[in-house]
């Protein structure tokens, strides 16, 4: 009863609120906050959970992989042509730790998003409406892995971008979030955009150190998830100068070998535990 009363109150607090919330403070609770961290070999894990109201007048889940420039650790992208669970598609390759990875076609299982894999071409951008030749919003950001470092990139409006490009691995998604430091303008008319949802995201702080970062949703009161504009603000929070938003949702799932698999709380199910984690296309993986 207590609790429901905190939430009741948070909630219409909130609201009240809402536009007129000093960002400092939320930026604050975000870098001062106690993380859990786990140091392995060669990266970094780590994760907390907010408080209802607590970080934008809601609770929030988050769990960081962070892999300093000099690490031995590189970066991969997985694929299969049969939906598979990012924790599958990690332990295939033994890798250390994985993310899920770009947009798919839940009934085909296809990538709608430019995807090469090792020189191979697994999948291409999906117009946008009726015109063949421009891309849809989710895919106006594009990674490159060269030597298993990250670099991201916005390409012309051209849907067929990345297929001129020289690289082995490619994985196009989007939108960008951070470029050069500053918040890219996202659009104000999508709940794509404008709704909390479970996300996931790449960023690159100016040292070179990557950053996977996973925040759960549609756990009301546990872990509400965050809208684009709430992402790119954590991201910054944490250092970023660029950043790229992933496939979320359902499909937003954080795997670490060494801490027994999936450590984040995937929403299939519609419970707030580890098993609900949805079989995807395609994740990037730390090996």
């Amino acid at each position: 009863m207590k609790t429901t009363i905190i939430f009741l109150f948070s909630v219409c607090f909130c609201g009240w609120v809402r536009g007129q919330v000093d960002r400092t403070v939320d930026s604050m609770r975000v870098v001062e906050a106690e993380w859990r961290v786990d140091s392995l070999d060669g990266f970094t894990v780590k994760r907390y959970a907010f408080g209802i109201g607590t970080l934008f007048c809601s609770a929030q889940y988050l769990g960081i992989i962070e892999i300093p420039p000099h690490s031995p650790r590189r970066l991969a992208l997985a694929y299969d042509s049969v939906l598979t669970p990012t924790s599958a598609l990690a332990a295939r390759q033994d890798a250390q730790a994985a993310v899920n990875g770009s947009f798919f076609d839940m009934q085909g299982g296809w990538p709608v998003c430019y995807l090469r894999v090792d020189g191979r071409q697994r999948g291409e951008n999906k117009p946008a409406g009726d015109t063949a030749t421009l891309r849809k919003y989710y895919q106006h950001a594009t990674l490159l892995l060269r030597g298993g470092r990250a670099r991201l990139t916005v390409p012309d409006s051209s849907r067929i971008w990345e297929e001129h490009l020289p690289d082995s691995n490619i994985m196009t998604a989007g939108p960008m979030l951070l470029r050069g430091g500053q918040a890219v303008e996202q659009r104000g008319d999508r709940t794509f955009v404008t709704q909390r949802h479970n996300r996931t995201a790449l960023g690159l702080k100016r040292d070179g150190t990557t950053l996977l970062l996973v925040a759960d949703g549609r756990h009301k009161g546990k872990a509400d998830g965050l809208t684009l504009e709430e992402l790119t603000m954590v991201m910054r929070w944490l250092g970023c100068v660029e950043a790229i938003n992933l496939d979320g949702g359902g499909s937003t799932t954080l795997y670490v070998r060494d801490r027994g698999g999936v450590v984040n709380h995937p929403s299939d199910n519609g419970r707030y535990d580890r098993q609900g984690e949805r079989p995807v296309s395609n994740a990037i993986l730390v090996l």
